[in-house]
């Protein structure tokens, strides 16, 4: 019995989802996520829409479209699962595939603005002190 679960939200399949209208949708979302939707798309976020309904398109006559944005506010929505995404975190573009579990997060959430710091050893011209590394 090794069969792979279908993904869920909320208690429906993703085709369930993406027949919903989007008032039915908002009403699913968290209430930071359901506000903002309500509130209506700024054109920035119509705009990215548009491009992911039309990179959607190229996908099923068999291309491969990544669509590049600066926008880390957008909402992912059931219609963009599948898609490949680039989003800027500030210096460059963390290209990533939109899966199922993503719905209701923003686009920002899987572009990290900051790199974890890792330090290296002392380099030339260290003070003494800086170059020493205890024994244990």
């Amino acid at each position: 019995m090794s069969s792979k679960a279908e993904p869920m939200y909320r208690g429906y399949k993703l085709e369930e989802l993406v027949k919903m209208s989007m008032d039915e949708l908002i009403e699913l979302l968290p209430s930071h996520r359901r506000r903002t939707l309500k509130r209506g798309l700024p054109p920035r976020q119509k705009k990215l829409l548009m491009k992911l309904r039309a990179a959607r398109k190229a996908q099923r006559k068999g291309k491969e479209v990544v669509v590049k944005t600066h926008c880390r506010d957008m909402v992912i929505l059931p219609e963009m699962v599948d898609l490949t995404v680039a989003v800027h975190n500030g210096k460059d573009f963390i290209k990533f595939r939109i899966i199922p579990q993503m719905i209701g997060h923003v686009l920002g959430e899987f572009a990290p603005t900051i790199k974890e710091v890792r330090h290296g050893s002392p380099g030339i011209g260290a003070t003494k002190s800086s170059q020493y590394i205890p024994l244990k």
